[in-house]
């Protein structure tokens, strides 16, 4: 089996651990490496303002400021201990496995790259939706690993989402083959852990839904493989998108998960 990693550049967990791991049970041919331009991320905002409006944006805002403030060191720590322990676990990968470095999954020269290595299945862990052209090209499929249950809970952050809603058995990833749509795509399989909710933050169980899920992820991609791998019956379920965690939500959530602690 022919795999490619589409990731960030920087996002170590992604670009280490999950690009070794693949390494270990398929022929890992390339990674394309995405390196956004500042402007990209100011599309987001204003996406973000349209979707929500200016007052609630800056609850969004007030939010990424209380992270970064509070949050963010010790979620760094978590996530270098996870980065040894996923470079001890799985060997290095051969110098012979491609990089590619660009601005967007979808420039030409992203196409050019996929379509030369000829990979089976694709993992995207990329913000960026795909286009068809991309998304295509290998014969099993691309695939994405959620950071939510779906069509619950599709678009960002979902994990965060379904501890803010209290929708506490909805707190998990999804394994999906990408389509036209957002989220919309044939579901392979639900992945979830003993999460803390307390203690964790949303960034560490969206991380955790998949590092500790791993062994049953390759199973999987290994029957998707194989064809013997079924999309589930998701017909009839409520569906909707969400989008970037607001401060008034989290303390909330907070506030109730210490009660659900004690």
């Amino acid at each position: 089996m022919k795999t490619l990693l589409i990731c960030h550049e920087g996002a170590s967990l992604d670009q280490e651990v999950l690009a070794r791991w693949l390494n270990s049970f398929s022929n890992l041919t390339g990674i394309l490496l995405v390196h956004e331009p500042t402007k990209r991320g100011w599309r987001r905002v204003r996406r973000e303002i349209k979707r929500v409006g200016v007052l609630r944006f800056l609850d969004v805002l007030a939010f990424r400021i209380y992270y970064w403030l509070l949050l963010a060191g010790k979620d760094r720590s978590w996530e270098r201990r996870r980065l040894e322990e996923g470079c001890h676990a799985y060997p290095e990968l051969s110098p012979r496995t491609l990089v590619l470095k660009t601005s967007s999954p979808n420039t030409s020269e992203a196409q050019q790259f996929i379509a030369q290595l000829a990979p089976d299945l694709v993992l995207a862990r990329c913000k960026s939706l795909l286009k068809d052209s991309i998304f295509s090209i290998p014969p099993k499929g691309t695939f994405v690993m959620h950071p939510g249950i779906c069509p619950e809970y599709r678009n960002a952050h979902g994990c965060f989402w379904a501890l803010a809603n209290d929708d506490l058995k909805k707190v998990g990833m999804t394994l999906l083959r990408i389509d036209k749509g957002v989220d919309t795509g044939p579901t392979f399989g639900y992945y979830t852990y003993p999460y803390d909710e307390f203690n964790e933050s949303h960034i560490v169980i969206q991380h955790r839904v998949v590092l500790d899920n791993l062994p049953a992820l390759q199973t999987k991609l290994t029957e998707i493989y194989a064809g013997s791998a079924l999309p589930l019956d998701v017909s009839g379920r409520s569906s909707a998108t969400w989008g970037q965690p607001w401060l008034t939500r989290y303390l909330r959530w907070k506030h109730r998960a210490r009660k659900r602690a004690t």
